[in-house]
């Protein structure tokens, strides 16, 4: 009888197929499914983060506060003039009164568009050169203008949500972490179990000459197979759930939302994923096999 014959039939045995389903490979498919869920999630912050600092780069609000109606108008025809006149400074836009009113609303009432009711005056500025220096500069124009007026960076009343951002990457990066340890830890068992349950097949193979090296292999080929199947499978019912949410949040048209959207090289991640699972499910069951058919001998 050829060895390779005998090969063959070892390996379509080798982690006890029954029926043409295998547990490992259903457990594979569960495993890439969450892994790849978790993995759009944390490149979805990622994006929405980095989208997020680009669009309060340099963005700073001056607010002109005092209960004068007249001297609110010349305080801001002052800082308007002094805004233009700065270098840093590329671009300074008075909030219009009625945006502000509707959006003091839910707070003020129908009072917010009463004009006894002091509201302060809000300007939009753009930094040309974004920096801390320049920041600092402009605040003191401002306030060299205007005593009334003060100066805020956007970053400051958003970095509650930069910092969530950050929370939800990293928690996605250690629950994918967690996912190729468990997947590690399965196939560890699946390896061992196989050995056990196919122990006397193992030592014809031995008595027909084949080194613990090939026995080895059969493993490999294996669990590389069930992953790769399971992987594949699991990934593509990810990749699905993720597309159909992806296209619910762009139809929100919320710009923060949106720039969490993914893009050509984070799909291309995601499927990349099952390989990746496979290259690391076959080293695993490579080592345990070997490590485990030197303690027998």
């Amino acid at each position: 009888m050829s060895m390779g014959v005998v090969t063959g039939a070892a390996d379509r045995r080798i982690l006890d197929e029954r029926g043409g389903t295998r547990a490992m490979t259903w457990i594979m498919a569960i495993m890439l499914f969450l892994t790849v869920l978790a993995a759009a999630l944390g490149l979805g912050m990622v994006n929405a983060a980095g989208a997020l600092d680009r669009q309060l780069a340099g963005r700073l609000t001056v607010q002109i506060v005092t209960a004068d109606a007249a001297q609110r108008d010349r305080d801001t025809a002052a800082v308007m003039a002094a805004l233009n006149n700065m270098p840093a400074v590329r671009r300074a836009v008075p909030v219009d009164a009625e945006r502000l009113g509707e959006l003091l609303k839910p707070w003020l009432g129908d009072t917010s568009s009463d004009a006894d009711v002091p509201i302060p005056t809000l300007i939009d500025v753009d930094m040309s050169v974004p920096s801390e220096e320049s920041a600092a500069l402009v605040a003191k124009g401002v306030r060299g203008a205007a005593a009334s007026a003060r100066v805020d960076s956007q970053s400051r009343w958003l970095s509650p949500v930069a910092s969530f951002m950050r929370t939800m990457i990293a928690g996605a990066a250690a629950l994918v972490v967690l996912m190729a340890l468990a997947t590690t830890a399965v196939v560890l068992l699946a390896a061992r179990a196989g050995l056990e349950t196919h122990r006397d097949t193992i030592a014809i193979l031995h008595m027909l000459g084949s080194t613990d090296v090939q026995v080895a292999r059969l493993f490999q080929r294996r669990i590389a197979l069930d992953t790769v199947i399971g992987g594949a499978g699991g990934a593509v019912a990810a990749i699905i759930v993720v597309w159909l949410i992806t296209r619910e949040v762009n139809g929100l048209g919320s710009e923060l939302v949106g720039g969490a959207a993914l893009g050509l090289r984070d799909w291309l991640i995601l499927a990349l994923l099952p390989l990746l699972f496979a290259v690391v499910a076959t080293g695993a069951a490579r080592l345990a096999v070997l490590r485990r058919l030197r303690q027998v001998q």
